[in-house]
């Protein structure tokens, strides 16, 4: 019996599953269980950022697996201490809180935006405004946060406190920002929206409403951060600062982590007891995320990024069908004149490469941060092919 057929018998329902199962891995490249070597565009969704099965992220993992698994947070260990002062000093906050994913950051931003509000201005202070096609998570503070009713639609009644406006609209957001609001939460390039990047002047003019009404500016850089877009964070190069900000996915290369990073006056609110984690920021998977450091570091990955991004761009471009190719750094959006995104998906998986669609028009391209340029050719003519 395959995978697939015992999958299909013990698992929750809640994923279209591929008809391929992986076994093995190795860089910008997956093994199937026959043995068929994939070319991964899209990298566990944005996740596996130093490649399949990279050697110094597996011998940091087995090397701390076999000394220390896990104490609780009742107790601090070095891998955990380490990561949080190597974050900090590469986003310029200044407090660091480990959690097990992206929507679980994002729920300890929410957490800390309410109470700082409530801190601040009372108990009415706890309204968070985000952006229509935003994409939070799915646990139901994190999905009322997402600006996308379908996915609302049978989870209600969700959490109050959160409302949406349309991306650049400033009119409206400063409509929505009340004596109630605690925070305005944001994404640079809103990835489950169809890869679409904000512009910085919008993202500034944020960050002066929010100086202004004082109310914190929270950014999810939960698929935007760590590389992905050409920078560590991805706000980095856009002219503003957050608050507080979120990050997961590539962090540890496939191991689960998140964490929500915050400023002293911000994270000061949070006292013990106010939130808490079994899981987050255990010995291995903190080991796996600083060897991922170490490898952005000595592999010069950011520049990598940045020229297999004008490469992607450029070829991509030029095949018929793609009306633009959007996005920063390693997370692009291929618009496509009909919406055939689910289509060409499909017959790129026949041609042996990984890529999503991301919206009925619109395939996504999120490929390890170290793919090469020839692997990068080679996904292009594969794509080219399925169209």
């Amino acid at each position: 019996m395959s995978i697939q057929e015992r999958e299909s018998k013990v698992l929750f329902r809640v994923y279209p599953r591929s008809p391929v199962s992986f076994v093995s891995g190795e860089g910008s490249w997956l093994v199937a269980e026959d043995g068929t070597r994939y070319l991964d565009c899209l990298s566990g969704i944005s996740v596996v950022s130093v490649g399949h099965a990279n050697p110094r992220v597996a011998e940091a993992i087995a090397r701390q697996a076999s000394t220390l698994v896990h104490v609780s947070n009742f107790f601090c260990t070095e891998p955990m201490v380490e990561l949080a002062e190597r974050l900090v000093g590469l986003s310029g906050l200044d407090r660091v809180f480990f959690a097990n994913d992206g929507a679980t950051a994002n729920e300890a931003a929410i957490k800390l935006a309410r109470k700082w509000g409530q801190t601040k201005r009372g108990p009415e202070c706890f309204e968070v405004v985000s952006l229509v096609d935003s994409f939070h998570g799915r646990t139901l503070a994190t999905l009322a946060a997402t600006g996308q009713p379908a996915k609302q639609a049978v989870f209600q009644p969700l959490p109050s406190g959160f409302s949406q406006v349309p991306v650049g609209d400033l009119d409206a957001l400063r409509n929505a920002v009340s004596s109630k609001t605690a925070a305005v939460l944001v994404e640079t390039v809103q990835a489950e929206g169809g890869v679409r990047p904000v512009s910085a002047e919008y993202l500034q003019a944020v960050r002066q409403l929010c100086d202004e009404r004082e109310v914190l500016m929270i950014v999810d850089d939960v698929q935007c951060g760590m590389g992905r877009t050409g920078s560590w964070f991805s706000w980095e190069p856009l002219g503003f600062e957050p608050d507080v900000a979120t990050m997961a996915k590539a962090l540890a290369n496939g191991l689960p982590i998140g964490a929500a990073l915050a400023k002293e006056k911000v994270a000061d609110v949070f006292k013990p007891g106010d939130h808490g984690t079994t899981f987050g920021g255990g010995p291995v998977v903190c080991a796996a995320a600083l060897a991922v450091l170490d490898e952005f570091e000595e592999r010069e990955i950011l520049k990598n990024v940045e020229a297999r991004s004008n490469q992607f761009k450029a070829l991509l471009s030029e095949i018929e069908g793609v009306t633009e190719v959007r996005g920063r750094g390693l997370l692009l959006g291929v618009g496509l004149e009909d919406a055939r995104a689910v289509e060409i998906a499909r017959n790129a998986l026949t041609n042996h490469l990984i890529v999503n669609p991301v919206r009925p028009d619109t395939v996504r391209f999120a490929p390890p941060l170290t793919i090469s340029g020839e692997e990068v050719d080679e996904a292009v003519r594969r794509f080219s092919d399925s169209i």
